[in-house]
Protein backbone atom coordinates (compact mmCIF):
# COMPACT_ATOMS: atom_id res chain seq x y z
CA UNK A 1 0.00 0.00 0.00
CA UNK A 2 3.02 2.44 0.90
CA UNK A 3 4.63 1.62 -2.42
CA UNK A 4 1.34 2.43 -4.40
CA UNK A 5 0.93 5.71 -2.73
CA UNK A 6 4.46 6.57 -3.22
CA UNK A 7 3.44 6.03 -6.99
CA UNK A 8 0.56 7.80 -7.15
CA UNK A 9 2.09 10.87 -5.76
CA UNK A 10 5.30 10.82 -7.96
CA UNK A 11 2.22 10.58 -10.67
CA UNK A 12 0.60 13.52 -9.21
CA UNK A 13 4.04 15.05 -8.96
CA UNK A 14 4.62 14.75 -12.82
CA UNK A 15 1.10 15.98 -13.66
CA UNK A 16 2.13 19.46 -11.74
CA UNK A 17 5.16 19.90 -12.68
CA UNK A 18 4.23 19.47 -15.96
CA UNK A 19 1.31 21.82 -15.30
CA UNK A 20 3.46 24.68 -14.04
CA UNK A 21 6.35 24.19 -16.39
CA UNK A 22 3.03 25.65 -18.46
CA UNK A 23 3.65 22.37 -20.72
CA UNK A 24 1.07 21.72 -23.93
CA UNK A 25 0.13 18.23 -22.35
CA UNK A 26 -1.58 19.13 -19.33
CA UNK A 27 -3.74 15.95 -18.14
CA UNK A 28 -6.17 16.04 -15.12
CA UNK A 29 -7.99 13.18 -13.86
CA UNK A 30 -11.56 14.20 -13.10
CA UNK A 31 -13.14 11.75 -10.51
CA UNK A 32 -16.84 11.20 -9.68
CA UNK A 33 -19.16 8.66 -8.15
CA UNK A 34 -22.45 9.35 -10.87
CA UNK A 35 -23.75 6.53 -13.05
CA UNK A 36 -24.12 6.50 -16.88
CA UNK A 37 -27.19 8.31 -17.98
CA UNK A 38 -27.33 10.78 -14.77
CA UNK A 39 -26.75 13.98 -15.89
CA UNK A 40 -23.38 14.52 -13.56
CA UNK A 41 -22.11 11.93 -16.05
CA UNK A 42 -23.36 14.18 -18.51
CA UNK A 43 -22.17 17.16 -17.51
CA UNK A 44 -18.03 15.51 -16.71
CA UNK A 45 -17.76 14.48 -20.62
CA UNK A 46 -19.01 17.55 -22.17
CA UNK A 47 -16.79 19.66 -19.88
CA UNK A 48 -14.03 16.99 -20.36
CA UNK A 49 -14.65 17.81 -24.12
CA UNK A 50 -15.06 21.51 -23.87
CA UNK A 51 -11.99 22.29 -21.33
CA UNK A 52 -9.91 20.69 -24.28
CA UNK A 53 -11.23 22.59 -27.07
CA UNK A 54 -11.24 25.68 -25.46
CA UNK A 55 -7.53 25.60 -24.19
CA UNK A 56 -6.53 24.10 -27.95
CA UNK A 57 -5.91 20.31 -26.20
CA UNK A 58 -3.13 22.05 -23.84
CA UNK A 59 -5.63 20.59 -21.03
CA UNK A 60 -6.83 17.70 -21.53
CA UNK A 61 -9.30 15.58 -18.83
CA UNK A 62 -9.91 12.09 -18.38
CA UNK A 63 -13.11 11.15 -16.57
CA UNK A 64 -13.40 8.54 -14.26
CA UNK A 65 -16.74 8.35 -13.66
CA UNK A 66 -18.81 5.49 -11.20
CA UNK A 67 -16.65 5.70 -8.35
CA UNK A 68 -13.36 3.77 -10.44
CA UNK A 69 -11.03 5.84 -8.30
CA UNK A 70 -12.97 5.40 -4.93
CA UNK A 71 -16.06 6.43 -2.84
CA UNK A 72 -16.47 9.86 -2.14
CA UNK A 73 -13.91 10.06 0.79
CA UNK A 74 -11.27 8.67 -1.08
CA UNK A 75 -11.81 11.09 -4.42
CA UNK A 76 -11.87 14.44 -1.74
CA UNK A 77 -8.52 13.44 -0.05
CA UNK A 78 -7.63 12.35 -3.71
CA UNK A 79 -8.14 15.81 -5.12
CA UNK A 80 -7.11 17.23 -1.74
CA UNK A 81 -3.28 15.57 -2.11
CA UNK A 82 -3.11 15.79 -5.84
CA UNK A 83 -3.33 11.98 -7.07
CA UNK A 84 -6.65 12.61 -8.33
CA UNK A 85 -6.66 16.39 -9.88
CA UNK A 86 -10.47 17.42 -10.68
CA UNK A 87 -13.97 15.91 -9.41
CA UNK A 88 -17.38 16.80 -8.44
CA UNK A 89 -20.23 15.62 -5.47
CA UNK A 90 -22.58 17.56 -3.17
CA UNK A 91 -21.19 20.47 -1.39
CA UNK A 92 -21.15 18.15 2.35
CA UNK A 93 -18.29 15.89 0.47
CA UNK A 94 -15.96 18.80 1.59
CA UNK A 95 -17.13 19.40 4.66
CA UNK A 96 -14.70 17.44 6.72
CA UNK A 97 -12.13 20.22 5.33
CA UNK A 98 -14.49 23.23 5.81
CA UNK A 99 -17.53 22.42 7.63
CA UNK A 100 -19.53 25.49 6.76
CA UNK A 101 -19.49 24.53 3.17
CA UNK A 102 -22.54 21.65 3.71
CA UNK A 103 -24.88 24.87 4.12
CA UNK A 104 -24.63 24.96 0.28
CA UNK A 105 -26.60 21.45 -0.05
CA UNK A 106 -29.01 22.06 3.03
CA UNK A 107 -32.78 21.64 2.38
CA UNK A 108 -35.13 24.11 1.67
CA UNK A 109 -33.15 27.23 0.84
CA UNK A 110 -32.99 28.06 -2.62
CA UNK A 111 -36.49 29.41 -4.25
CA UNK A 112 -35.71 27.19 -7.75
CA UNK A 113 -33.05 25.87 -10.10
CA UNK A 114 -31.88 29.36 -10.80
CA UNK A 115 -31.26 30.75 -7.72
CA UNK A 116 -29.33 27.49 -6.69
CA UNK A 117 -27.00 28.20 -9.50
CA UNK A 118 -26.58 31.57 -8.92
CA UNK A 119 -25.73 31.54 -5.10
CA UNK A 120 -23.61 28.48 -5.95
CA UNK A 121 -21.17 30.78 -8.49
CA UNK A 122 -17.56 30.84 -7.43
CA UNK A 123 -17.30 34.16 -9.17
CA UNK A 124 -20.03 36.15 -8.19
CA UNK A 125 -21.85 34.69 -4.41
CA UNK A 126 -19.60 36.12 -1.23
CA UNK A 127 -21.18 32.89 0.92
CA UNK A 128 -19.15 30.76 -1.72
CA UNK A 129 -16.64 33.17 -2.20
CA UNK A 130 -15.68 33.17 1.89
CA UNK A 131 -15.64 30.08 2.09
CA UNK A 132 -13.34 29.32 -1.21
CA UNK A 133 -10.76 30.80 0.97
CA UNK A 134 -10.82 28.74 3.57
CA UNK A 135 -11.12 25.67 1.29
CA UNK A 136 -7.69 26.47 -0.89
CA UNK A 137 -6.15 26.52 2.50
CA UNK A 138 -6.74 22.68 2.79
CA UNK A 139 -5.70 22.32 -0.93
CA UNK A 140 -8.74 22.77 -3.00
CA UNK A 141 -10.86 25.44 -5.19
CA UNK A 142 -14.31 25.09 -6.21
CA UNK A 143 -14.32 25.87 -9.50
CA UNK A 144 -17.95 25.17 -10.63
CA UNK A 145 -21.01 23.68 -10.02
CA UNK A 146 -24.07 21.02 -11.46
CA UNK A 147 -27.48 21.50 -11.38
CA UNK A 148 -28.87 17.48 -11.51
CA UNK A 149 -32.42 18.29 -10.67
CA UNK A 150 -34.61 18.54 -7.03
CA UNK A 151 -34.04 15.36 -4.55
CA UNK A 152 -37.46 13.41 -4.16
CA UNK A 153 -38.02 10.53 -1.20
CA UNK A 154 -38.66 6.78 -2.90
CA UNK A 155 -40.37 3.96 -0.37
CA UNK A 156 -41.51 0.91 -0.71
CA UNK A 157 -44.85 2.77 0.98
CA UNK A 158 -47.09 5.92 -0.04
CA UNK A 159 -45.07 8.79 1.85
CA UNK A 160 -47.21 11.96 2.61
CA UNK A 161 -46.09 13.09 5.88
CA UNK A 162 -42.66 12.75 8.08
CA UNK A 163 -44.85 10.35 10.46
CA UNK A 164 -45.19 8.00 7.45
CA UNK A 165 -41.23 7.62 7.80
CA UNK A 166 -40.95 7.28 11.77
CA UNK A 167 -38.74 5.25 13.42
CA UNK A 168 -38.08 3.17 9.66
CA UNK A 169 -34.33 2.87 8.23
CA UNK A 170 -33.66 5.64 5.69
CA UNK A 171 -31.01 5.80 3.76
CA UNK A 172 -28.36 8.91 4.57
CA UNK A 173 -25.93 9.67 2.11
CA UNK A 174 -22.85 9.47 4.52
CA UNK A 175 -22.70 12.94 5.24
CA UNK A 176 -23.16 14.79 8.84
CA UNK A 177 -25.65 16.87 6.73
CA UNK A 178 -27.90 14.47 5.23
CA UNK A 179 -27.99 12.20 8.75
CA UNK A 180 -29.57 15.64 10.19
CA UNK A 181 -32.09 15.98 6.93
CA UNK A 182 -33.00 12.37 7.59
CA UNK A 183 -33.63 12.63 11.35
CA UNK A 184 -35.97 15.54 9.89
CA UNK A 185 -37.55 12.96 8.07
CA UNK A 186 -38.66 11.42 11.07
CA UNK A 187 -36.51 8.21 9.88
CA UNK A 188 -33.68 6.58 11.47
CA UNK A 189 -30.67 7.57 9.04
CA UNK A 190 -28.62 4.59 7.62
CA UNK A 191 -25.61 6.01 6.12
CA UNK A 192 -25.25 3.78 2.82
CA UNK A 193 -22.22 4.18 -0.70
CA UNK A 194 -24.31 4.95 -3.73
CA UNK A 195 -22.68 2.15 -5.07
CA UNK A 196 -24.16 0.14 -2.75
CA UNK A 197 -28.07 1.64 -2.53
CA UNK A 198 -29.29 -0.86 -4.69
CA UNK A 199 -28.80 -3.71 -2.69
CA UNK A 200 -29.22 -2.41 0.51
CA UNK A 201 -33.14 -1.15 -0.64
CA UNK A 202 -33.62 -4.71 -2.40
CA UNK A 203 -32.38 -6.41 1.24
CA UNK A 204 -34.65 -4.11 3.81
CA UNK A 205 -31.79 -2.59 4.91
CA UNK A 206 -32.78 0.71 4.45
CA UNK A 207 -36.73 0.95 3.30
CA UNK A 208 -36.40 4.27 1.25
CA UNK A 209 -33.83 7.38 0.18
CA UNK A 210 -34.03 10.81 -1.92
CA UNK A 211 -32.35 11.53 -5.10
CA UNK A 212 -33.17 13.34 -8.48
CA UNK A 213 -35.25 11.74 -10.56
CA UNK A 214 -32.20 11.61 -13.01
CA UNK A 215 -30.17 9.22 -10.26
CA UNK A 216 -33.72 7.12 -9.51
CA UNK A 217 -33.87 6.38 -13.37
CA UNK A 218 -30.70 5.85 -14.23
CA UNK A 219 -29.78 3.19 -11.68
CA UNK A 220 -33.66 1.48 -11.99
CA UNK A 221 -34.03 2.11 -8.24
CA UNK A 222 -37.65 1.52 -9.49
CA UNK A 223 -36.94 -2.28 -9.34
CA UNK A 224 -36.47 -1.88 -5.94
CA UNK A 225 -39.24 1.27 -4.74
CA UNK A 226 -42.53 1.43 -5.46
CA UNK A 227 -43.46 4.79 -4.65
CA UNK A 228 -42.24 8.20 -5.17
CA UNK A 229 -43.05 11.44 -3.11
CA UNK A 230 -42.13 14.50 -5.04
CA UNK A 231 -40.92 16.50 -2.17
CA UNK A 232 -38.61 18.17 -4.13
CA UNK A 233 -36.62 18.98 -0.87
CA UNK A 234 -33.07 19.38 -2.21
CA UNK A 235 -31.98 21.58 -5.06
CA UNK A 236 -29.55 19.16 -6.03
CA UNK A 237 -26.41 21.24 -6.85
CA UNK A 238 -23.07 19.58 -6.91
CA UNK A 239 -19.76 21.13 -6.83
CA UNK A 240 -16.89 21.01 -8.97
CA UNK A 241 -13.51 21.04 -7.13
CA UNK A 242 -9.85 20.80 -8.60
CA UNK A 243 -6.42 20.04 -6.66
CA UNK A 244 -5.46 24.29 -5.92
CA UNK A 245 -1.56 23.45 -6.62
CA UNK A 246 -2.70 21.99 -10.15
CA UNK A 247 -4.87 25.11 -10.74
CA UNK A 248 -2.13 27.75 -10.13
CA UNK A 249 0.19 25.29 -12.44
CA UNK A 250 -2.27 26.51 -15.33
CA UNK A 251 -1.73 29.50 -16.72
CA UNK A 252 -4.50 32.28 -16.18
CA UNK A 253 -5.83 31.93 -20.06
CA UNK A 254 -6.18 28.45 -18.93
CA UNK A 255 -7.95 28.68 -16.21
CA UNK A 256 -10.30 31.53 -17.30
CA UNK A 257 -11.07 29.62 -20.13
CA UNK A 258 -11.93 25.99 -17.84
CA UNK A 259 -13.98 28.33 -15.95
CA UNK A 260 -16.11 29.50 -18.91
CA UNK A 261 -16.16 25.54 -19.99
CA UNK A 262 -17.96 24.56 -16.22
CA UNK A 263 -20.11 27.51 -16.23
CA UNK A 264 -21.61 26.92 -19.59
CA UNK A 265 -21.76 23.41 -18.68
CA UNK A 266 -24.08 24.45 -15.29
CA UNK A 267 -26.51 26.24 -17.33
CA UNK A 268 -26.94 23.14 -19.40
CA UNK A 269 -27.69 21.06 -16.83
CA UNK A 270 -30.28 23.50 -15.03
CA UNK A 271 -31.94 23.29 -18.59
CA UNK A 272 -31.28 19.10 -18.80
CA UNK A 273 -32.35 18.98 -15.58
CA UNK A 274 -35.68 21.65 -16.26
CA UNK A 275 -36.66 19.79 -19.30
CA UNK A 276 -36.52 16.10 -18.02
CA UNK A 277 -38.49 16.03 -14.82
CA UNK A 278 -41.78 15.68 -16.05
CA UNK A 279 -40.70 13.23 -18.98
CA UNK A 280 -38.95 11.18 -16.06
CA UNK A 281 -42.23 10.81 -13.45
CA UNK A 282 -44.40 9.73 -16.93
CA UNK A 283 -41.17 7.40 -17.40
CA UNK A 284 -41.15 6.27 -13.64
CA UNK A 285 -45.30 6.32 -13.56
CA UNK A 286 -44.36 3.72 -17.13
CA UNK A 287 -41.85 1.59 -14.99
CA UNK A 288 -44.70 0.86 -12.52
CA UNK A 289 -43.55 3.39 -9.78
CA UNK A 290 -46.44 5.21 -7.77
CA UNK A 291 -46.15 8.97 -7.64
CA UNK A 292 -47.27 10.73 -4.49
CA UNK A 293 -47.90 14.81 -5.06
CA UNK A 294 -49.67 17.84 -3.09
CA UNK A 295 -52.58 17.15 -5.39
CA UNK A 296 -52.56 13.43 -3.62
CA UNK A 297 -51.80 14.78 0.10
CA UNK A 298 -47.73 15.15 0.32
CA UNK A 299 -47.21 17.67 3.03
CA UNK A 300 -44.26 18.80 1.75
CA UNK A 301 -44.76 22.15 4.40
CA UNK A 302 -44.49 19.12 7.15
CA UNK A 303 -41.44 18.23 5.62
CA UNK A 304 -39.85 22.04 5.07
CA UNK A 305 -40.53 22.80 9.29
CA UNK A 306 -39.36 19.50 10.63
CA UNK A 307 -36.42 19.47 8.09
CA UNK A 308 -35.74 23.21 8.45
CA UNK A 309 -35.98 22.87 12.10
CA UNK A 310 -33.48 19.97 12.20
CA UNK A 311 -30.75 21.36 10.65
CA UNK A 312 -31.46 25.09 13.02
CA UNK A 313 -30.09 22.90 16.06
CA UNK A 314 -27.79 20.96 14.31
CA UNK A 315 -25.93 23.35 12.35
CA UNK A 316 -26.53 26.71 14.18
CA UNK A 317 -23.79 27.96 12.06
CA UNK A 318 -25.31 27.89 8.93
CA UNK A 319 -28.26 30.78 9.85
CA UNK A 320 -25.76 33.63 8.81
CA UNK A 321 -24.52 31.40 5.38
CA UNK A 322 -28.47 30.63 5.00
CA UNK A 323 -29.22 34.46 4.92
CA UNK A 324 -26.72 35.49 2.15
CA UNK A 325 -28.00 32.33 0.06
CA UNK A 326 -31.49 33.98 0.04
CA UNK A 327 -30.38 37.19 -0.51
CA UNK A 328 -29.20 36.30 -3.82
CA UNK A 329 -31.31 37.09 -6.74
Amino acid sequence: MFHSRILKLLAATAIAVGVAAGAHAAELRYAHVGAEGDIQTVYAAQAAEGIAAATNEEVTVTVYPASQLGGVAEMVDGVRMGSIQMGHHDFASLARLVPEVAVFNAPFIYRDGAHALAATDPETSPALQAINEKLVEQGVRIIGRIYRGDRHISSNFEVKTPEDLSGKPFRAVPLELWVSMVKGFGAIPTPVEVAELPTALMTGVVVGQENPLTMIASNNLNEVQSHLAMTGHMRAVLAVFVNEEIWQGLTEEQRAAITKVLDDEAEKSLQMATDSEAELVEELKGRGMTVVTEAEGLDIEAFRTKVSAQIAQDFPNFAELIDQIEAVE
